[in-house]
């Protein structure tokens, strides 16, 4: 049996008429922006722009291998990586107990469908806390911690403690809010505490989402630790500063091959746990 051709009108995708709508109003809606953020990336193959980019990535290779330079990367990569991992253990003090506080279906008067008085009068409060913890970035944390504390990890640890315990408390709230809420009400309505409560019920159940973004943040906090080295927060960050100041890229890129083995680290440690918990 001879097959039909396709006609034009059979082979016309139904939907071009939205697909062509939305990128034209993405198109206006995205220029003015693009405008105002003076937005010209054609000046980066300017002449006067692209010899001295080229010469500087050109220093990049081979990178620096110097003995005494590979143990001083290895120090501050270790300070790195101590201020990040300090920094995420005091956000999660500050975060696991406010978090305890935000979730609705840990409270028991919300059972009745309706929360005590109290009861969200707190839990709006802990939620506020956990916008201006978060609302602030850690850089400028930093800058204040600097001058409290001086220069060196401590301003950097801090930082990324309040910063962070705002990202994990609202993102902690939200991966409890979304599970289900059946074991955790009924463990409630039988007498159980908020604690066992969470525990028995909403724990495992999101315990390997809640690892995975916690080691994401973890992650994101060894990143950071290379940020505020440039506040003088101390770490990698602030001999990558130095380096770059001095236009040394055979430094820099040592420095940055050891944040991509870090990077490669903490996806190997996450998927790692998720394992483990699956």
């Amino acid at each position: 049996m001879k097959r039909m051709a396709r006609t034009p009108a059979m082979q016309r995708d139904p939907a071009w008429h939205a697909r062509l709508f939305w990128l034209l109003a993405a198109t206006v809606l995205l220029w003015p922006l693009l405008t105002l953020t003076e937005f010209k990336p054609w000046l980066l193959l300017d002449p006067d722009s692209l010899r001295p980019t080229l010469r500087f990535v050109g220093d990049f290779f081979p990178p620096q291998l110097e003995p005494g330079f590979l143990l001083t990367v290895a120090a501050e990569t270790w300070r790195t990586v101590a201020m990040a991992t300090a920094g995420i253990s005091l956000a999660l003090l500050l975060a696991i107990p406010l978090t305890l506080v935000s979730v609705r279906v840990l409270s028991i008067s919300a059972l009745t469908g309706r929360m005590a008085p109290l009861g969200a009068a707190l839990r709006l409060a802990v939620g506020w806390l956990l916008i201006l913890l978060r609302s602030v970035p850690e850089l400028i944390w930093a800058l204040v911690f600097v001058r409290v504390v001086g220069l060196g990890p401590t301003s950097g640890v801090l930082a990324i403690a309040l910063t962070y315990a705002g990202m994990l408390g609202k993102v902690y709230a939200e991966i409890l809010e979304s599970g289900d809420p059946a074991a955790t009400q009924a463990l409630l309505r039988h007498g159980s505490g908020r604690l066992q409560a969470f525990f028995y019920g909403l724990l495992p159940q999101n315990a390997a989402e809640l690892t995975s973004y916690t080691v994401y943040r973890w992650e994101c906090a060894i990143r950071s630790s290379a940020v505020l080295g440039f506040v003088g927060a101390g770490g990698l960050g602030q001999h990558m500063d130095a380096s770059m100041k001095m236009f040394n890229g055979a430094e820099v890129s040592t420095m940055l091959l050891v944040f991509m083995a870090l990077v490669w680290l903490a996806d190997s440690v996450s998927a790692w746990l998720r394992k483990g918990l699956g």
